[in-house]
């Protein structure tokens, strides 16, 4: 029936209601419904993923921009994982390059979700409160449907990114930068302002295969000073796609004053191509044959309103790696504070207008650190969350929390939380202290990683199971070297590999190097013990040894160091080996990147530098470390960390290769789950189009020794997905269990992460991304 407004009038009730269809809020909306809650997501969009959505075009990044290994998992990552696997284009360059490919991965995974019903094309109006601390409902528009939709539920999640319901129920928030006298933080200004990060449109470029010319409407901005690109941060090279830096806020709002800045932005971006197809002596050449193919008309937001939670983040957490006891997700992006006017600052960002290498940068890299579950909850709200940009934490701590990767992973706890409070009955306010082991071992099952926590689960009965293997490879360094054209393998600062310790002693190290002088050169070699990959620490201790090396003149030797070192206290954990600086030596990286073994260019800083940790160095190490054992599948942690605790058979023997878990006396099995490699050691543009990773097992067979024989109970077949579970037609009663890898996606050797058993058959805290069972589905190709 129609309301007061002649619009028809739908009510509807769920368990949990989310607003804001952007990955945080997509994530919260999937997560929750996979756990059993009656979800419904509205967005105010046509299509899911906010900014990463084709309507804006950032593409999705986190930790893994920074730090090797530490690619966000979880919903997000079995997202991008299909989205690589389905689009024919290559991997996104920046801003401007995604298709419509990721929006139809989005829609495809919202439609297959039990649980979860979307309201597309749908903005949220008004709220309708209890009580001053518990909201009722929200009230919502269909656009161009004249349809009013009052939405009922149990916990709110405002995933809005201008926090809209939280501000329409009344909640305290924050929109502006702080001073540093109120937090004493490193990067907040010394006064306190009303001014925030910019809005962003971008662009598309194609090469046509011939000269185009471009003409610049009379209104676009007129840009003819090269400074202003070039010794200002703002470099046009890459002329395929649009750039972060074509960004305004003040002075104008970025939440009321939106609609004029899409036109602004749009004026700029006409000018900025007119720039480059034009003036720009070199970039006119360049980009003689290419044509504008697209112009983003939807701004991209990076701040606005800050919702006060029951935890204020400030920018000293993420510097200083506070550990919180209700961790919920985690980030490593660095604390990017883009100047406030953008294109009508001086510069956008001060860390490109000085290089990343500059002072102001190494200020700013952070991480991995925790993020508690708190700032996702309102203060003072007892059913009220938020995920994404508009979480509790400072202008200064938003610069590293704000990126997709990381307000994917917020929202994912948020929807596991929030459908953990509906099944309990236990506040939204009280899980953080009542429930948080749940989530966390939760969180941990659905495939998302967490700097303090691991694999505790007491239902898991692969736990207590004896490990072992058909083979396991062993670490005695690397083959091959790559020798890097631009000279970047100099020794012009001190270098780091990292090297898993499987062994009760090293007895020789050894390197491989060039030196193009014509005398011998030293370099001094250190080993330290470190806490995990991403201990950066220019000096982690005492060094456990230390020597300086002689390198004479020629190229790709490889030199010896007999370090003759006891290592049994260092079983299962890594050491790092350290070459000084010698800007006359090179030292050379590996053809290819040894599993869990990873480098750290310029040490020196304590931090790691972008975009540095995607490869192996060279090198040796006797007696050979066996590092990939079996138990590794039960080690409760799923990618390399504290220790590589990956299980990886040796890959000169030929598959299948298998896994056997034993129990001292026959247990019921219904579900085996199965993580594995796939798509984390770098950032996801890494990965080329339609891309599987070979490190993944493609088929595989479980099986189950039965009545006196060994019996199949599920299979996979064309798997290139991080998780996967096999669920036999009935459950099975045995006391050995084996798993199978018949097949890889390219590589010679088989590679699990863990392998976790359970006896119910239903999944009571969620559904993986893949389910098969019996041998006779193949879910891997749907």
């Amino acid at each position: 029936m129609p309301n007061e407004t002649g619009y028809r009038a739908v009510e509807e009730t769920y368990d949990v209601v989310v607003c804001g269809g952007g990955l945080a809020g997509f994530c919260a909306a999937v997560a929750a419904a996979r756990h059993g809650a009656r979800v419904c997501l509205v967005q105010d969009r046509p299509v899911f993923g906010g900014n990463s959505s084709s309507e804006i075009r950032v593409p999705p990044q986190g930790a893994a921009s920074f730090h090797a290994y530490a690619r966000e998992t979880g919903i997000v990552h079995e997202l991008l994982t299909e989205e690589r696997a389905r689009n024919h284009e290559e991997a996104t360059f920046d801003n401007g390059w995604i298709n419509s490919v990721w929006d139809m991965v989005l829609y495809d995974t919202a439609m297959k979700t039990p649980n979860l019903t979307f309201r597309l094309n749908t903005s949220v109006t008004r709220v309708a409160m209890k009580d001053e601390r518990t909201l009722e409902a929200v009230v919502c528009r269909v656009q161009h449907a004249e349809t009013e939709l009052t939405l009922r539920g149990g916990v709110f999640i405002d995933c809005t990114g201008d926090g809209l319901v939280a501000a329409f129920a009344g909640c305290e928030w924050r929109l502006g930068t702080e001073g540093r006298d109120e937090f004493g933080e490193p990067h907040a200004p010394e006064r306190a302002s009303d001014a925030v990060m910019g809005n962003s449109i971008h662009f598309k470029a194609k090469d046509t295969g011939r000269p185009v010319p471009f003409s610049a409407p009379d209104w676009a901005v007129a840009y003819d000073d090269p400074d202003f690109f070039y010794k200002q941060g703002r470099w046009p090279g890459e002329i395929r796609s649009g750039y972060w830096w074509i960004e305004l806020s003040v002075p104008w709002h970025t939440i009321y004053d939106n609609e004029t800045l899409r036109h602004e932005l749009t004026r700029h971006v006409l000018g900025i191509w007119d720039w480059i197809k034009n003036k720009d002596p070199e970039l006119s050449v360049a980009a003689a044959n290419y044509a504008l193919d697209w112009i983003g008309q939807v701004p991209g937001k990076r701040e606005s309103r800050r919702i006060v939670g029951e935890y204020f983040m400030t920018e000293h957490d993420p510097l200083e790696k506070t550990a919180f006891p209700d961790e919920a997700a985690y980030g490593g992006w660095f604390v990017d504070l883009h100047e406030p006017g953008g294109l009508l600052a001086p510069f956008s960002e001060r860390a490109a207008a000085e290089g990343h290498s500059g002072a102001y940068a190494a200020k700013s890299y952070v991480g991995p650190y925790g993020i508690p579950l708190r700032i996702l909850i309102a203060r003072g709200m007892n059913n009220l969350m938020m995920a994404g940009r508009n979480v509790s934490v400072t202008h200064a701590a938003l610069g590293t929390v704000r990126v997709m990767g990381t307000t994917a992973l917020m929202g994912q706890a948020a929807g596991t939380a929030a459908a953990y409070a509906v099944r309990t009955g236990i506040p939204i306010r009280e899980v953080p202290t009542r429930g948080i082991r749940d989530v966390q071992q939760a969180l941990l099952r659905d495939g998302c990683f967490l700097l303090h926590a691991k694999n505790e689960d007491d239902r898991d009965l692969a736990r207590r199971a004896s490990v072992e293997a058909s083979s396991e490879a062993a670490l005695s360094g690397t083959a091959g070297v790559r020798r890097e054209a631009n000279g970047s393998d100099a020794l012009t600062a001190r270098r780091g590999q990292w090297i898993a310790v499987g062994e009760d002693r090293i007895d020789a190290l050894a390197v491989c190097v060039s030196n193009g002088s014509e005398t011998p050169q030293p370099i001094t070699a250190r080993l330290y013990a470190v806490e995990h990959l991403w201990d950066y620490r220019v000096e982690p201790g005492p060094p456990l040894a230390e020597a300086v090396l002689t390198v004479p003149a020629g190229e790709e030797q490889w030199i010896e160091w007999p370090v003759g070192l006891r290592t049994a206290a260092l079983r299962g954990a890594y050491v790092r080996l350290d070459l000084l600086e010698n800007p006359q030596v090179r030292w050379h990286a590996a053809e290819g990147v040894e599993p869990g073994h990873v480098s750290a260019y310029d040490l020196g800083t304590g931090q790691m530098r972008r975009y540095s940790g995607g490869v192996t160095m060279s090198f040796r190490v006797s007696p050979a470390q066996h590092c990939y054992g079996a138990a590794q599948v039960v080690s409760g942690v799923t990618r390399p960390y504290r220790y590589t605790n990956l299980w990886r058979s040796d890959p000169n023997e030929p598959l299948p290769q298998r896994v056997t878990l034993t129990w001292p006396e026959p247990i019921r099995i219904g579900r085996v789950e199965l993580t594995f490699p796939g798509q984390l050691l770098r950032d996801y543009r890494s990965y080329p189009a339609l891309y599987r990773d070979p490190q993944c097992p493609k088929d595989l067979v479980v099986e189950a020794y039965e009545d006196g024989r060994w019996t199949e109970v599920g299979s996979l077949a064309g798997n290139y997905r991080r998780q996967a579970a096999v669920v036999p037609s009935h459950p099975v009663v045995a006391d050995r269990l084996r798993v199978t890898v018949t097949a890889t996606n390219g590589d010679a050797s088989a590679a699990i992460y863990e392998i976790r058993c359970y006896a119910e058959v239903d999944r009571t805290i969620g559904t993986p991304a893949t389910e098969q069972g019996g041998g006779a589905r193949d879910d891997a190709a749907t």
